[in-house]
């Protein structure tokens, strides 16, 4: 069996769990069982939020791969599939042409589609609301705000939009759309409608990698992902801050 086929099918689904979310030392976890499980020596693997670093040695040769991410987002499923698959490669005895095949599969499915994804998503700022305290019609509020949030996020993934500025438009929409709720007296709590909406921006699971990624010793991996949950913060204060501070100075107040 060539190295460069083992190479590129363990670090293809390294790839494919760095895009959908997992922590770098699942990553390599996962790139290192599959090199060994098709029969190198020694197999090692570095992985970072934004590159994948692969070595196997075998019979006294060595050869590396490099392979870049550049697009991140969260899909817990994918994750579990293609670290499902990396455990019954010698179960299964599957060689390299049908791992290859499920990953291919495994990349390319589908999740929900937008609709499901902005409803659900809105719910989530529905009930948020009640956990702050707000009541039914600042949940309501939220609830509105979210479908907009959600989609606007969408809408600019599409077109490929930078994710700060992706995030810091959605928060604006977010803001104003908040605003708009307490003039028309739709809801009463501007705070609890706003800190339920802002929810769907809050990089949760970067946060949560960047911590597990630093316990587990990954040390630049945590920190890559503790700036980039910085980053979204930042992105998602100077969207509605902006809004706010505008509305403020032209209006008087809210």
């Amino acid at each position: 069996m060539e190295f460069n086929e083992i190479l590129e099918v363990a670090s293809y689904a390294g790839q494919i769990m760095l895009e959908s979310g997992a922590e770098a030392y699942r990553v390599e976890e996962t790139i290192n069982r599959i090199c060994l499980s098709l029969g190198v020596e020694v197999a090692s693997s570095y992985a970072t939020p934004t590159v994948i670093v692969t070595s196997v040695t075998y019979k006294g040769k060595i050869k590396s791969l490099v392979v870049r991410i550049t697009n991140r987002s969260v899909d817990l499923q994918k994750i579990h599939k293609v670290n499902d698959l990396s455990r019954n490669i010698k179960k299964e005895n599957l060689d390299i042409y049908e791992i290859k095949k499920r990953l291919k599969k495994i990349r390319e499915e589908k999740r929900y589609d937008n609709k499901t994804t902005i409803i659900f998503s809105a719910l989530g700022a529905f009930g948020f609301v009640f956990l702050f305290g707000g009541s039914i019609m600042d949940a309501i509020a939220a609830f509105l705000i979210g479908l907009a949030v959600k989609a606007v996020s969408i809408k600019g993934e599409e077109i490929g939009l930078n994710s700060f500025f992706n995030t810091s438009i959605a928060a604006g929409v977010l803001a104003f759309l908040a605003i708009i709720s307490i003039k028309v007296n739709l809801a009463n709590d501007i705070d609890k409608v706003i800190i339920g909406s802002i929810m769907l921006l809050v990089p949760g699971l970067s946060i949560t990698n960047a911590i597990r990624d630093t316990v587990a010793g990954d040390l630049v991996s945590g920190l890559a992902r503790g700036a980039e949950a910085f980053l979204t913060a930042i992105a998602v204060a100077v969207g509605t801050g902006v809004v706010l501070s505008f509305w403020i100075r032209v209006f008087g107040g809210i």
